[in-house]
């Protein structure tokens, strides 16, 4: 995957994990986001397949990013106060895409889900969380 320049990226991309990692995310809409990662051999686990950590991390993403969008306030403060994540099937090459949307919450907590799928829409998890939403500094 090309790293983008900082001028492409979602402030709340300016962080050493996604130059890290090297997802890419986005936000389509006011209750959705958006984190793909094309997988390279660093992502892979022991057996060759998409790590664990990854898709947790992807699914996380496509939350908050979404929690981000429906707070009005892309570069807002919100951490994850839980994370459950179902593992559906694997993957091992290619884009993988995770699409958060807000279902729920109020001015504190807001909850999201997720889905991770393949180039070909396949379902590889599932994801839903709580996130508290923090005073700005």
């Amino acid at each position: 995957m090309q790293d983008p320049s900082e001028d492409d990226l979602l402030p709340i991309d300016r962080s050493g994990s996604r130059r890290l990692v090297g997802y890419r995310s986005s936000v389509p809409d006011d209750q959705t986001g958006v984190c793909a990662l094309e997988i390279g051999p660093q992502h892979l686990n022991r057996l060759g397949l998409l790590h664990g950590g990854f898709v947790s991390m992807l699914l996380d993403n496509g939350c908050g990013i979404a929690v981000r969008a429906a707070m009005g306030d892309i570069d807002g403060a919100a951490v994850t106060v839980t994370l459950a994540v179902n593992f559906i099937a694997s993957v091992s090459s290619g884009r993988v895409t995770a699409t958060g949307r807000v279902t729920g919450g109020g001015r504190s907590l807001k909850f999201a889900e997720s889905e991770l799928r393949d180039e070909t829409g396949r379902l590889l998890a599932t994801a839903t969380a709580t996130f508290r939403i923090l005073e700005k500094r």
